[in-house]
């Protein structure tokens, strides 16, 4: 099953704590998951000032800068894993070097019947 593991991090303080992640660490677990063969991707993402919001009401677009809310943590980057079950995501989403200065959703892929 496909899982998507979403990093969020206060951008302000994403680098500039005592355990925060180097770039390096980042990159060799990202290597570690690959090489398990569970990794489908994974990709930071730039800084949410970079944002666009597209909303479509009424037949018409709507484009706003920045995220949709306003909130402590923004999304900073994902993993999309294969996994056998919730469990062994939590396991590979509980390794994220990120995780340690911000929190990861496992969610579920949904399966789309075709």
């Amino acid at each position: 099953m496909k899982y998507l593991c979403l990093v969020y991090a206060d951008e302000q303080q994403l680098h500039t704590q005592p355990d925060s992640p180097e770039d390096a660490e980042c990159q060799a677990y990202a290597e570690q998951v690959a090489g398990s063969g569970r990794m489908l991707a994974a990709e930071a993402l730039e800084p949410v000032a970079t944002a666009t919001t597209v909303r479509m009401r009424g037949g018409k677009v709507s484009i706003t800068d920045g995220p949709f809310a306003e909130t402590k943590e923004q999304l900073a980057g994902f993993y999309l894993v294969e996994a056998r079950d919730l469990n062994e995501a939590i396991q590979v989403a509980a390794q994220i070097p990120a995780a340690r200065v911000g929190s990861v959703e496992v969610r579920p892929v949904r399966q789309l019947q075709v």
